[in-house]
């Protein structure tokens, strides 16, 4: 199955085959000023999945860290994906694919959450073991 999102004005239009890897919530101070709300909402695709359609002259990225590769348009200002190099996954916001059912399995870097969120999911206090975290688990 492919489902297709755009930048805020259209100019960039991307498509991702198939299912995500992970579907989730991050917490971190990080997401927290790129998007500009108390929580992010994350989709994780293997680089494989992920196409842009039209508008590639029109993505700009920044890069604060090694670990996170922004990427959003030039001419709106719309952000449309993070890759993640260490991980060999990207981040497609949630929201960018409107048509996703929106199904999260975690909650990452909970321990620095502005916002509690009390869904019964599991809250991890950073990542993963398996993505270089310390896998801890948070109580809700």
């Amino acid at each position: 199955m492919a489902h297709v999102g755009t930048c805020f004005c259209g100019a960039v239009k991307l498509e991702v085959e198939g299912k995500p890897e992970a579907m989730g919530y991050c917490h971190c101070r990080s997401c927290r000023s790129w998007s500009g709300g108390p929580v992010n909402a994350f989709t994780l695709w293997s680089p494989e999945a992920v196409r842009i359609i039209s508008g590639a002259e029109s993505i700009a990225t920044f890069q604060k860290t090694s670990l996170s590769q922004r990427k959003y348009c030039k001419e709106c200002g719309g952000h449309l994906m993070t890759l993640h190099p260490p991980l060999g996954l990207v981040d497609i916001f949630a929201a960018t694919l409107p048509a996703l059912a929106f199904e999260p399995g975690v909650h990452v870097n909970y321990a620095e959450t502005v916002l509690p969120m009390k869904d019964g999911l599991p809250k991890l206090k950073d990542f993963p073991a398996e993505f270089g975290g310390s896998g801890e688990a948070v109580a809700e």
